[in-house]
């Protein structure tokens, strides 16, 4: 079955959103001095982006799993290399897009 425009572009908003969401949330959560539209989708989280620690990945671990209601094990670390793979994880866990209001 071929998605329609619309629903092409309901899909597309709801995942902007969620972005939009988590990036707030990592903003406020970790203290980070950056505003959060200023967050690549696709930077780096750890390394040479963000430049997050070992700790930051707790405060992730349970933002998510309070905010989205996924919870993220030792061996799902991959869902730490960008928001998008972070979002990639979630939706993938709850095998949707979770709504979440506009920023």
């Amino acid at each position: 079955m071929t998605a329609t425009y619309e629903e092409l572009l309901a899909t597309a908003e709801a995942r902007t959103a969620l972005n939009n969401h988590v990036k707030t949330q990592l903003v406020e959560s970790l203290g980070l001095e950056i505003r959060p539209e200023l967050i690549g989708d696709d930077q780096p989280l750890f390394g040479r982006g963000l430049e997050l620690d070992s700790l930051d990945t707790l405060e992730i671990v349970v933002m998510v799993e309070e905010q989205l209601g996924v919870t993220i094990s030792d061996d799902d670390r991959s869902a730490f290399g960008s928001v998008n793979r972070l979002i990639d994880f979630v939706v993938a866990d709850r095998g949707e897009i979770p709504q979440v209001e506009a920023a």
